[in-house]
């Protein structure tokens, strides 16, 4: 790799070390040829390639196929690679026009791009996002070698059954290299050499290339990548005629390494969960044709054979299989491999594997570890800056909170039609978050829920499912309500990311036939309600004309949302979601001892703006402040994407989660942080954590001008109980606001960018926080983010100071019961939870009558004591209860 190219070193030295340790040296057997099976006709190439954008070719005739013009196309060779070692190179492939009647060819080339190279020496960022030395064959007819050369004669169209050969050698300090065109017989069209090519160029990956637009003269040393604008590709668009076919790709020479394990596919990655002995997985496929298999299999090992526990079918749109397993042994670990048998060029039949562990479930650990992810674009692809911390922490289970993609992911925009098509541009960027993680995933359970950019909205409210409203695009239509895109486009983005998720508490589609998995998933006695907070939720824009909202935002300066945004009819949840977690919160089956919520984002509006902003528009653009620096006129603000709106929806799904003394895990708010809701006062329910981006394109902040009346003690000015900008209490504990640091790329580390742990204590029923920056490292002590880790009690989820206490409950026969608060008055219950020994001393937090239940509610054993009535103090009475 480049040695100019400095700013790298900060990444992926242990990826690096691993990638280098995989490598075979380029001497025996690090030859390519390119063989596909004759009768296989499909989008997917195979697991040896990596196709920019996936969409755009397919394999056909055993050939290689662009069958979308457009700029940059390319097929990147995944297991091989070019070494910066002295030696020869040698490439050749076999091309022609896909329609050789097309005379007037647009501007554009065909042939190589070599030694291609990202920005984090890693072969997936260099197939996605890297750039090389071009060579080749421009539309014109001449023959190219980084530059154009107007002495070259050329050839003429149509472009049939052409071979490109392409000879580098050392020629003193730089490299000699030859490029000759030959027809079918052989005979050599037109050759050109170029003696003065930089090393440095040649070293990376190789890939062909076939492109619309018009072809730049390489500049003579490879460029450092501008931080200020990598990750947006220029000049991929779609369009023109260079649409060309390859064949018999070779690739050999001393310079050439090998790398077996670098395939990607054909099972690209998986995800499972365990919940009530229930073991839900789903293997992700790519797109695969009519004749190949259409079946994966699920092995498990018992002893030292491997059986076959189901076959699935993969889904046409999807690319998806999906297992359900009934009665799973999850008190040990049991290895399994998922199987795909692929048909090879000889005829034969390999199965590839993908092999894991399903993890026993960690019931006597005392410690739950959950590590969770937010605004996952590919800004630092493949994340090995930190995938390998967050193994260190060893986490029992994952939580990706929404975002796993956005529309820029990979480059090359976006493709909404036709559907099947919109399926493969969105799933190329759906692998990226798969190949980054694959290794977490495999070996533990996790969580995966859609947020707006996974279905490409840049804000949704999902309006229960409906379409929006027709002639509208962009903001408008998003403003209107609803979904942008086919609802099978919405159901497949579904099935990838949440078809392994526990069976939904109401399976019932919404509009559309979309689907719904909002659902509990029990892992390690802590109960996790998994909800869709976009789902169900109103639009504002026609609930409030007045607000004249555009893009989410109120453009009428005189509209006060904290006064009158709060429409009588507006959605957060929807009565399907409150009525889940209303019965959920009472649920305490299972050994269940804490319960936690995991939804797309935090019930608040923590972001603030210079006072006169309008939007949100700005927030990239905003200066990164240094540290303990406050920005002069920051207020807090009224972003209806949020979920401060609407403010009754939001007390509504906190006080059903009250009821559980839940704690919350979210993110999408690109800003992480962590508060105690309030509701009529400050800190009368419970806690939530909203986990910083991954990679953050839009770094908000939480910076107000004026401190609050109750700060948090020692902690910095912008900590305490505020106000939201829909007037929602909240109490501020810490904040990862962005802060300049002086890493490369600014754009990835500035950002204030990383990822939450969150432990759950079974012997103290405690929960602590963590928030960690990208470039920390638990094993090394590298500092959290200023204000972590922060320490609660399960029973801080519900208010702080109680209105008073009921009697203490001495419970004989039966330990750690689940007791159970009802106002009797109103039959309402006020909370559930399970009792941490046999003594227990209830707090209530109003006036009033009370029933107490105590027992297991797994053999539906109860004792009830009613007709209760609070002390202010503690009380002194006890109540023994024996089994």
């Amino acid at each position: 790799m480049s040695t100019k190219r400095t700013h790298t070193t900060l990444f992926t030295s242990i990826a690096l070390l691993a990638c280098l340790a995989a490598v075979t040296l380029g001497n025996d057997g690090s030859t390519f040829e390119s063989h596909f099976p004759s009768p296989i006709n499909r989008t997917w190439i195979g697991p040896e390639y990596w196709a920019n954008p996936l969409q755009d070719w397919q394999l056909k005739n055993e050939r290689i196929e662009c069958i979308q013009s457009g700029g940059d196309r390319n097929v990147y060779l995944l297991t091989r690679t070019v070494n910066s070692r002295p030696g020869d190179l040698n490439l050749s492939v076999t091309l022609g026009q896909l329609d050789p009647s097309a005379r007037d060819l647009k501007a554009g080339y065909v042939g190589f791009k070599v030694g291609i190279q990202g920005q984090f020496n890693d072969y997936r960022d260099s197939a996605v996002r890297g750039d090389g030395f071009r060579v080749g064959l421009l539309t014109g007819g001449r023959l190219f070698i980084g530059k154009h050369d107007p002495s070259v004669i050329p050839l003429k169209p149509p472009f049939e059954d052409i071979t490109l050969a392409m000879t580098a050698k050392p020629n003193g300090d730089t490299y000699a290299i030859t490029l000759s065109a030959s027809n079918k017989q052989g005979k050599v069209l037109s050759r050109v050499t170029r003696n003065d090519v930089n090393p440095d160029w040649l070293a990376g990956g190789i890939a062909i290339a076939c492109s619309n637009g018009v072809v730049k003269d390489m500049p003579k040393t490879r460029p450092d990548i501008d931080d200020g604008n990598w990750g947006f590709r220029a000049g991929t668009a779609r369009g023109g005629n260079v649409n060309f076919w390859f064949s018999d790709w070779t690739v050999s020479g001393t310079k050439v390494d090998t790398c077996p394990e670098c395939v990607f596919g054909p099972v690209m990655f998986n995800q499972y969960t365990l919940s009530h002995n229930l073991m839900k997985m789903t293997a992700q496929m790519p797109p695969i044709g009519a004749r190949d298999a259409q079946q994966v299999a699920l092995q498990t090992k018992v002893g030292r054979r491997w059986t076959t526990v189901q076959s699935a079918d993969i889904h046409p749109l999807s690319r998806t299989a999906q297992f359900s397993v009934k009665n799973w042994k999850s008190s040990k670990d049991i290895p399994y491999r998922l199987v795909y048998p692929l048909e090879q060029p000889n005829g034969e039949t390999k199965d590839y594997y993908l092999n894991g562990t399903i993890r026993k479930e960690p019931t006597r650990k005392k410690e739950l570890v959950v590590a969770a992810f937010t605004g996952n674009n590919d800004l630092g692809f493949p994340n090995n800056d930190f995938v390998s911390k967050v193994a260190n922490h060893n986490p029992d289970m994952l939580f990706f909170s929404g975002d796993q993609i956005y529309e820029g992911v990979g480059g090359y925009g976006i493709q909404t039609s036709p559907l099947h098509k919109a399926c493969n541009d969105y799933l190329r960027k759906w692998y990226l978050y798969g190949w980054a993680y694959k290794d977490l995933l495999k070996d533990r359970p996790a969580i995966a829920i859609p947020d707006d950019h996974d279905v490409y909205h840049g804000n949704l409210w999902g309006a229960g499912g409906r379409a929006t409203k027709k002639g509208l695009s962009g903001a408008a239509a998003q403003d209107s309500g609803g979904y942008k895109y086919h609802p099978e486009f919405v159901n497949s983005i579904h099935r990838t990311q949440t078809s392994h998720l526990p069976d939904p508490y109401d399976p019932t589609s919404i509009q559309q036939d979309i689907s719904v998995y909002h659902c509990n998933m029990n892992y390690g006695g802590v109960s996790f309600a998994i909800i869709a907070d976009r789902m169900f939720k109103s639009a504002p824009a026609g609930l409030l004309p007045e607000a004249q909202i555009w893009n989410g935002w109120p453009q009428n300066l005189e509209f006060d949302a904290a006064q009158n945004a709060d429409h009588p009819e507006a959605v957060l949840l929807g009565d399907r979601q409150l009525k889940f977690l209303d019965e959920w919160a009472c649920d305490w089956r299972g050994g269940v001892w804490m319960k936690t919520v995991l939804s797309q984002t935090i019930f608040a509006n923590l972001a603030t703006l210079p006072k006169d902003e309008m939007s949100d528009a700005s927030v990239p653009k905003l200066r990164i402040l240094n540290a303990d620096e406050y920005p002069p006129d920051d207020m807090p603000v009224s972003d209806f994407d949020s979920n401060g709106w609407p403010q009754t929806g939001r007390n509504k799904a906190l006080r059903a989660m009250r009821k559980g003394l839940a704690f919350h895990i979210a993110g999408d708010q690109h800003l992480g942080s962590t508060l105690q809701y309030g509701i009529d006062e400050y800190r009368d329910a419970g806690f939530a954590v909203c986990v910083p981006s991954v990679s953050n394109v839009w770094p908000r902040r939480w910076c107000p001008m004026i401190p609050s009346d109750n700060p948090i003690a020692g902690q910095p000015r912008y900590t305490g109980d505020y106000e939201d900008g829909f007037g929602n209490k909240m109490t501020v504990h810490a904040v990862s606001n962005p802060l300049f640091t002086g890493l490369k790329p600014s754009r990835l580390y500035d950002r204030a960018t990383g990822y939450g742990i969150v432990k759950f204590n079974k012997s103290k029923r405690n929960i602590t926080i963590e928030c960690w920056p990208r470039l920390a490292d638990a094993k090394t002590g590298y500092k959290q983010y200023p204000g972590w880790p922060i320490t609660i009690k399960q029973t801080d989820n519900f208010k702080t100071i109680p209105f008073g206490y009921l009697p203490t409950l001495k419970i004989k026969g039966m330990k750690d019961a689940v007791i159970q608060v009802i106002e009797q008055t109103t039959n309402e219950v006020a909370y559930t939870l399970r009792a941490n020994g046999s003594t227990f001393k209830p707090k209530v937090f109003a006036a009033g009558h009370y029933t107490i239940k105590a027992g297991n509610p797994d053999t539906d054993q109860f004792k009830v004591i009613k007709d209760l009535e609070p002390t202010k103090s503690p009380n002194k009475k006890n109540i023994r209860i024996k089994f």
